[in-house]
């Protein structure tokens, strides 16, 4: 996979339903439009948990570097882009597991 890949992006068919905000989605739908997302671009061979992990940790260490060498964010899109993309890896790789996030979050 090149890249970040995006939520906004996710949106190609008009069945699925585009989330709006955290309070209009559950964590179904957005598992849904994850997978779908993946299906749709072909990266099923990516899904292996070892090549989400290290996308995780690739995606968290661009967030960080937003922080490198001073305490306040100098571009929110950026920052919001590279949290963006370890989520979705982090929940691709629940997926994978067929982890219940709400569930280990919880606990």
């Amino acid at each position: 996979m090149n890249g970040g890949i995006r939520l906004g992006k996710m949106i190609k068919d008009e069945t699925v339903v585009t989330p709006v905000t955290d309070s209009q989605t559950t964590v179904s739908e957005l598992k849904e439009l994850i997978r779908k997302f993946v299906e749709d671009q072909g990266w099923q061979n990516f899904d292996l948990p070892h090549h989400l992990a290290k996308s995780i940790i690739i995606e968290a260490a661009e967030l960080l570097e937003h922080y490198q060498w001073q305490d306040k964010i100098e571009n929110q899109e950026e920052v919001e882009h590279e949290l963006a993309d370890v989520l979705i890896y982090c929940f691709q790789l629940a997926m994978a597991y067929q982890i219940d996030v709400v569930d280990i979050i919880q606990h």
